[in-house]
């Protein structure tokens, strides 16, 4: 006997492997500059060349057994200094090692504070639109997810409708800002209206209400826009990072969580996420890439690349009568689909070849996602399909 449930995720791709696969099917039949996949949020930009060097260095000037064996359970003590050094730097901080622990990206770092809180009956706050795999590392761990219905108009925090859904049971609000799908920047404003909001429900309640942060695009913005680091604002936040997007490494899965110190009983709570790291295996992160990342602590790829798609693609689709708030960041727009059905929408789109991903998902029905981390050149190829498919409505 197995898990139904195991059995049901695992047969069944999400809504953005299924876009990404029937367009690697699709290339075979039409060929692959003439499918316009705009579905997954793979990096195209490559890594910067400091991460070629630090890994070059390391297999140069290291032994083998220091390259490739264990560190500690919760990661090598001098790239956790490091990193704490370069937070310390860029947001007037005062962590160290012993706040970090070392994750097989940011997925990990998540489920990891799931499980590391998580009691009987517990329920997890997001906002919507929201990563989709936030319900089943949810439920995975046997907790609710509540979603709070998005606000549209800007993508900002719908505080009414958030305070209808907090109660006793909540344990942790999930915030992810730079916004994947929507690409929405959370200003300082909201984020401290958030946190008033928490410390007075804290209160009332009789035990801390978390924020994990889920932030792997907090390089990623355009136009001087400011990212509030949310541990600054709210002691009771874990701040779970990946070096997937800003480095381009997804494939080598890294980040970490971070545990301030003024985190109410924060040894007893990092002791707790290192028991979680350990029942979910994610002991000892990739020792490779953990000195390669520490190399390379402040550095980014071309992020100006990202920008210029953005600003191509927006501006393309503003003209043609689409609708959508301009992102902030990420490398993701969230346009209202053209009819009511955004999977409707979606699948006509395929007659045109364009991939993209309704928001229903996300939890943000009538919206699809496109993801523009693609060469400028597949977009200036798909811009006049956007305009035929948008004259099937308008």
């Amino acid at each position: 006997m197995i898990s139904q449930e195991m059995y049901e995720l695992g047969s069944k791709r999400s809504t953005i492997r299924e876009a990404f696969e029937y367009g690697k099917k699709r290339a075979a039949i039409v060929g692959l500059e003439n499918v316009y996949d705009f579905s997954i949020g793979n990096p195209n930009v490559p890594a910067p060349e400091c991460v070629k060097e630090a890994i070059i260095d390391i297999l140069n000037n290291e032994v083998s057994t220091s390259i490739h064996g264990y560190t500690s359970a919760q990661g090598d003590n001098i790239v956790r200094d490091t990193i704490a050094t370069s937070l310390n730097r860029r947001f007037g901080t005062n962590y160290s090692k012993d706040n970090l622990y070392m994750t097989v990206g940011a997925a990990a770092s998540i489920t990891i504070c799931f499980k590391a809180l998580t009691l009987p009956g517990d329920e997890f706050i997001t906002f919507a639109p929201f990563f989709p795999e936030y319900k089943c590392f949810v439920e995975g761990v046997g907790a609710k997810l509540v979603v709070v219905p998005a606000n549209v108009e800007d993508f900002q925090i719908n505080f009414c409708e958030f305070e209808n859904r907090i109660n006793e049971h909540t344990k942790a609000v999930i915030v992810n800002s730079p916004n994947n799908p929507s690409g929405a920047v959370y200003s300082e404003k909201t984020i401290l209206e958030l946190a008033d909001l928490l410390n007075k429900k804290s209160k009332e309640y009789g035990h801390p209400i978390y924020i994990i942060s889920d932030e792997p695009y907090r390089e990623i913005v355009f136009d001087g826009v400011q990212v509030p680091f949310i541990a600054k604002y709210y002691d009771n936040t874990f701040a779970c990072y990946s070096y997937s997007k800003a480095l381009s490494l997804p494939g080598e899965r890294i980040g970490y969580v971070l545990v301030p110190s003024k985190m109410e009983d924060a040894e007893r709570t990092y002791a707790a996420v290192c028991g979680a790291g350990r029942v979910l295996g994610y002991v000892n992160a990739p020792s490779l890439f953990q000195k390669v990342v520490a190399k390379c602590v402040d550095a980014t790829s071309d992020i100006s690349i990202y920008e210029y798609n953005k600003e191509l693609l927006y501006n393309g689709l503003i003209k043609m009568g689409y609708k959508c708030v301009e992102p902030g960041g990420t490398f993701y727009l969230f346009p209202q689909s053209l009819e009511p059905d955004a999977k409707a929408f979606c699948e006509r789109a395929k007659e045109f070849d364009l991939l993209l991903v309704p928001g229903d998902d996300f939890g943000c029905p009538g919206h699809f996602r496109i993801s523009y981390c693609v060469k400028p050149e597949q977009i200036e190829r798909a811009l006049p399909a956007f305009e035929k498919l948008a004259k099937e409505y308008l």
